[in-house]
């Protein structure tokens, strides 16, 4: 076990504990094939139930945050509404949910607050009241960028809406992310290519690739147990992922996650917290929360109720819907700060900030570790250790073998 000599949990630089926030919005106008989000299609929706329930579990979540953090000061630097569709609320509840965290915790001029959106006509002509709202960074759910793409994906949003939703975005906001999905049965290098230039050209100032991966549960799943074959070669998507990197470090945008590319001042601070084991709570259906105690010892892991019309029964009733309260191990945290940490480019300390002073212990395979060092897929140097481009590409693999 680690030491018992600890040093304090991160700070702000003005003295209180960090914290990101996320807010789920589970509605969406159709199901993707491909999405195995917990993301539901409705139709009317209850706005005052829905803002008021969301604003009950908040104020309940900042109550366990501080006690759990032993904190009396918390500094939110980041917010980020998900989905779902969150660019179908309406804009007065993204502007309460904001003064609502304002009022529960300390929000610095320069919070990262982020929301999702689909780029259709729709969703985009209240693209300018979400800035009014207090959004300051858009992440677009483009997927594709031609006709085809877009069919096969089974998206809503045509070609030009597309393009027309990243010209808005990127003339709204100073901050724009657009997701991509590569990988598709018989996309070429060339089209991915295309795809890649183009989209860089709207001044877009952080991409999100994903290769497309058919998750259980699905439409897309579903299909393939029928004997449909709905993606690339997985060599080939290799080469697309080479390609990737290539283009957009050549954009100024490189590779600084297994899927993300942006400059380092245009990073997802949000997502910068999973993946480097921060405190967050989340409310909404279905979402997770994960809190440090202030001894480093063990995680507190909250997840509330996944159906929106229980979640939101529970609330009201109850004040909040955690359907889980657990409390993760020492171990339990090791394991999660690799599986998330060697996702990053700059991989992550081989001493985890939470261990003890006196404590080494990685729960690595030194074996395992020595072995893909050899081969080119690891490196460690000045106390990092961190996944080179061939491990990327085998980091299921890799995460595999290390945690055993």
């Amino acid at each position: 076990m680690p030491s018992s000599s600890l040093t304090t949990l991160p700070v702000t630089a003005s003295g209180s504990i960090p914290l990101s926030l996320y807010i789920h919005w589970p509605f969406c106008v159709s199901k993707c094939p491909y999405c195995d989000f917990n993301s539901h299609v409705a139709g009317a929706v209850d706005e005052d139930a829905w803002l008021n329930a969301l604003c009950a579990e908040l104020d309940h979540m900042a109550v366990l945050a501080k006690e759990t953090l032993q904190a009396e000061t918390i500094c939110l630097e980041t917010m980020f509404f998900g989905g779902g569709t969150p660019s179908l609320m309406p804009p007065k509840i993204i502007s309460a949910l904001i003064d609502r965290a304002g009022a529960l915790f300390s929000l610095p001029e320069t919070i990262e607050i982020t929301a999702e959106a689909n780029p259709n006509s729709a969703e985009m002509a209240q693209m300018a009241s979400f800035l009014h709202a207090g959004i300051n960074r858009l992440s677009l759910g483009v997927q594709s960028l031609e006709p085809k793409g877009l069919t096969f994906l089974g998206r809503a949003h045509s070609e030009d809406e597309a393009c027309y939703a990243l010209e808005l975005a990127c003339r709204l906001f100073n901050r724009v992310s657009a997701d991509l999905i590569y990988g598709l049965p018989n996309q070429s290098a060339k089209n991915w290519e295309s795809q890649l230039k183009r989209i860089f050209d709207f001044g877009i100032t952080h991409l999100s690739a994903y290769q497309l991966t058919i998750e259980p549960g699905t439409i897309f799943h579903n299909r393939t147990r029928s004997g449909a074959v709905l993606t690339a070669n997985p060599d080939h998507v290799a080469d697309l992922y080479e390609l990737t990197e290539d283009i957009t470090a050549t954009a100024g945008l490189p590779a600084y996650e297994v899927s993300n590319y942006a400059s380092p001042a245009a990073q997802s601070r949000h997502n910068l917290t999973y993946w480097k084991s921060g405190n967050w709570i989340a409310v909404g259906p279905g979402a997770h929360s994960r809190l440090t105690y202030p001894d480093r010892q063990k995680r507190r892991h909250l997840r509330l109720r996944r159906s929106p019309q229980g979640w939101l029964n529970d609330v009201v009733r109850f004040g909040h819907a955690i359907e889980e309260d657990k409390i993760e191990t020492y171990e339990d945290m090791i394991s999660e700060y690799w599986m998330m940490g060697l996702r990053l480019v700059e991989g992550r300390p081989v001493i985890p900030y939470f261990a003890g002073a006196k404590d080494s212990t990685t729960m690595l395979d030194e074996d395992w570790k020595a072995t893909f060092c050899q081969q080119g897929w690891l490196s460690e140097a000045k106390g990092y250790l961190k996944t080179n481009l061939e491990g990327r590409l085998r980091l299921d693999y890799i995460l595999g073998k290390l945690l055993g």
